[in-house]
């Protein structure tokens, strides 16, 4: 029997009922509230190091006995965590992976009404930013580390903790290929961004550039001698646009999605100097999020094909040195979820919820699927509070979290096996 296969045995929705736990309601208080705070008052910003962080839960788990590897980047402030509890015998392979991101999104000229890294509870709920984006799910599964301990695992669960998430997936890669370099190979993963603890099934890819586009400068009262450099941007993001509406216009179309279509866009733009100077370089970057069937590179060849063998040689005949530039600042793959992976079948058990899902945000659950880690996407939160100003996450729904992680422990168990 394959790992994969022994896992959906192991968590066959009978099994996953055999230890009831009771539900959320507004008279429980959540055991992780203590964790959630600590590592929301703990200031992550993907701008800055998030080493304290990693350290802080790496400590917290060597004085319960278990190793954590880390991974860091060339910065060496910023750092993915990877621990296990192993199971009953010892082993350390196979498994399911509880990850998470520990940056957050920055509060800058955001009006909150309390201090974003000072957690508060009012009405019910916590705020702070990433107690939904995504430090509530990192919290209750640290909670529950005793209970992980206290049960007789009959396959080991792992910590994965990265960095750099909001930022394009920068962190997760260097873990992902450390965990291949050493054989260790999970045989799922849930990824608890905010879903209103509902399993989700797919999501887009993210695929986002910067491009340069270089002219010449002249004094504008002899525009001739110059070539503006925004001006041809300006077709260049024109193209990207009339893309974005064709996709809109002609499909593919997934209707499982809110947005059910592949989608493109310029978010900042710069360049010029002066009013009266032809510009000689102007700056954007761009983004495409793209259906998980549908292959990113093509789409951006077609950008990089128009700029280089249509707008490229118009440039070249008013100046020689003109350029165009492309740098790739992010990728992320999409996820597309089988419904026959053991993964899938132990989230839609655990949550009891059969309904197909699907979302434009991206995660980290592309990346373990693509390294051949069956992956799906469920925690606690609804996204429409991540980002914003007075985020937070019900306390109703980091008590759901416990229990749906409680149930997980028992499936994962010898017990829920026999």
């Amino acid at each position: 029997m394959s790992q994969v296969a022994e896992t959906a045995h192991l968590v066959s929705p009978a099994s996953s009922h055999s230890q009831p736990s009771s539900p959320a309601s507004s008279h429980s208080s959540p055991v992780s509230l203590p964790w959630v705070e600590r590592l929301v008052s703990m200031n992550t910003t993907s701008r800055l190091p998030n080493l304290g962080l990693i350290e802080t839960v790496r400590d917290a788990l060597r004085e319960r006995g278990i190793d954590a590897t880390l991974t860091h980047d060339a910065r060496g402030q910023w750092a993915n965590l990877f621990a296990t509890v192993p199971a009953h015998d010892g082993e350390t392979n196979g498994g399911i992976v509880l990850s998470g991101h520990t940056d957050v999104v920055p509060v800058d000229g955001q009006p909150w009404d309390s201090d974003p890294f000072k957690p508060e509870t009012r009405d019910g709920k916590l705020y702070g930013r990433g107690t939904c984006d995504m430090k509530g799910f990192i919290g209750a599964a640290l909670a529950l580390l005793p209970e992980m301990q206290a049960a007789k695992l009959a396959k080991p669960i792992h910590f994965a903790l990265s960095f750099d998430e909001e930022i394009g997936c920068a962190g997760a890669p260097l873990m992902i290929a450390d965990l291949q370099k050493r054989g260790v190979k999970p045989d799922g993963c849930i990824v608890g961004e905010p879903t209103s603890m509902r399993p989700i099934i797919a999501h887009k890819g993210i695929n986002a550039y910067q491009c340069c586009v270089r002219g010449h400068a002249a004094h504008s009262s002899l525009t001739p001698k110059g070539l503006n450099a925004i001006e041809y941007a300006a077709r260049l993001i024109c193209y990207i646009r009339d893309m974005a509406d064709r996709f809109r216009a002609e499909g593919p179309f997934d209707d499982l999605y809110d947005v059910p279509f592949t989608t493109a866009q310029t978010s900042t733009i710069e360049g010029g100097n002066a009013l009266n100077t032809v510009p000689a370089e102007c700056r954007f970057a761009f983004e495409f999020r793209n259906l998980p069937t549908l292959d990113p590179e093509p789409i951006f060849k077609r950008i990089e094909d128009y700029a280089k063998s249509t707008l490229l040689p118009q440039m070249q005949r008013e100046h020689p040195n003109a350029a165009i530039e492309f740098s790739k600042i992010a990728a992320a793959p999409g996820l597309d979820a089988s419904e026959q992976a053991a993964i899938t079948q132990l989230v839609r058990a655990l949550t009891a919820n059969q309904e197909k899902r699907k979302v434009a945000y991206g995660t980290e659950a592309g990346l373990f699927a693509l390294a051949g880690v069956p992956s799906i996407v469920c925690g606690p939160g609804n996204i429409e509070q991540a980002h914003k100003p007075n985020e937070y996450v019900e306390l109703d729904q980091l008590v759901a979290c416990e229990d749906f992680l409680r149930k997980f422990i028992h499936s994962m168990s010898v017990e829920a096996h026999a």
